[in-house]
């Protein structure tokens, strides 16, 4: 079960989205980024869900000393701020996510579950399968030893899909993990990343990638095409 590290200084918001989320999550708190600090050198957190605006250390603190410690933790900044100044500012900080307050509790939940995964996929740094090497510590596909050129999404896209060999994605799926559910994309952008996915891989022996009609992408290894 995963941890979530609940930051928040009014003492009615912690109370409730701690409620709400032990149903799923184990879950620990803190009033504020200080005492988050403390928690977060001593337990094992897989997110930080953190309000903004707090004494002591506020929300943009804890997330920079978390980044700077050399901390991937997945971190949702819960805020009544919407500018997109105030964005920039925390993204800036290290932050991957936002609900906005007062926090519809069902959005929340889609959130968190979608940077777990995205954060499980990224703990593991490389993909091989035969002669194929995706290396997400520099983000290199390298195939008998020749560097293939992706941008960094195609990378993503395609790490995704080889990390689940044969696992069926939808469209909306691969938005939320790769794009993010903050991202104004839209389904063709997954459509047009793997049409130049399958153009630079075209010469891969190892797999192919399939697209089931109505239902989404797999990655099929050799001998495992068919749909």
């Amino acid at each position: 079960m995963a941890t979530i590290l609940i930051v928040e200084d009014d003492d009615s918001a912690r109370l409730l989205t701690e409620a709400t989320l032990k149903r799923f999550y184990k879950t620990l708190t803190a009033k504020n980024g200080r005492d988050a600090l403390e928690i977060f050198g001593a337990e094992p957190v897989d997110l930080v869900l953190s309000d903004i605006m707090m004494p002591e250390v506020d929300g943009l603190q804890l997330a920079k000393t978390i980044r700077d410690a050399g901390s991937d933790v997945p971190i949702i900044f819960m805020t009544a701020k919407q500018s997109a100044e105030d964005k920039i500012e925390g993204f800036a900080c290290g932050v991957d996510d936002y609900v906005v307050k007062p926090i519809e509790y069902g959005e929340l939940l889609c959130r968190i579950r979608a940077l777990l995964r995205r954060s499980k996929i990224s703990g593991v740094k490389v993909v091989k399968i035969n002669d194929l090497v995706l290396d997400s510590g520099d983000y290199t596909l390298t195939y008998r030893g020749e560097n293939i050129e992706l941008t960094k999404k195609e990378f993503d896209l395609l790490f995704k899909l080889l990390s689940y060999p044969g696992k069926i994605f939808t469209p909306n799926q691969l938005l939320d993990e790769v794009w993010g559910l903050s991202s104004p994309s839209g389904r063709d952008t997954v459509k047009v990343h793997v049409s130049r996915l399958r153009n630079k891989t075209q010469n891969i022996e190892e797999f192919e990638i399939v697209s089931l009609k109505g239902i989404g992408y797999k990655a099929a290894l050799k001998g495992e095409t068919d749909a």
